[in-house]
């Protein structure tokens, strides 16, 4: 399996009207946000474009090749905005999960010092391996 990269870059496409700025993707569909002006925008855009790629990369989707910003035509209210998504802190966050286990089997694991979080997590990679 190739390595996923940990930064992409791809352009957005602003475009400024009285309301705001709202923010597409030309490369991926459906990935759209807005912002209340320019800077909130960007910010918008990151978080929108972490969000898809995350989504695509979870579900083995392609990730198509960023169009060259040069070739993409805009209206005068717009403009084509490169934005960075850098996804190793997305990667490598971490939720928390409430299970139950037998009250014999966790006195024994404290006793024994085995920490749950990896234990479960060493056991969840190994199954996901299987299937």
């Amino acid at each position: 399996m190739r390595k996923k990269p940990d930064r992409y870059v791809f352009p957005a496409v602003f475009s400024y009207d009285g309301d705001g700025v709202a923010v597409s993707f030309p490369d991926l569909p459906g990935c759209n946000t807005c912002g209340d002006d320019q800077d909130e925008a960007i910010l918008m855009a990151q978080d929108a474009l972490k969000g898809h790629l995350s989504c695509l990369e979870d579900e083995n989707d392609p990730i198509p090749e960023p169009s060259d910003f040069r070739t993409i035509q805009t209206d005068p209210n717009e403009a084509v905005v490169l934005i960075e998504a850098w996804m190793v802190p997305l990667r490598e966050k971490t939720v928390r999960k409430n299970l139950t286990i037998p009250a014999k089997l966790a006195y024994q694991a404290e006793r024994a010092g085995i920490n749950f979080s990896g234990v479960l997590t060493r056991a969840l990679e190994k199954e996901l391996q299987r299937q």
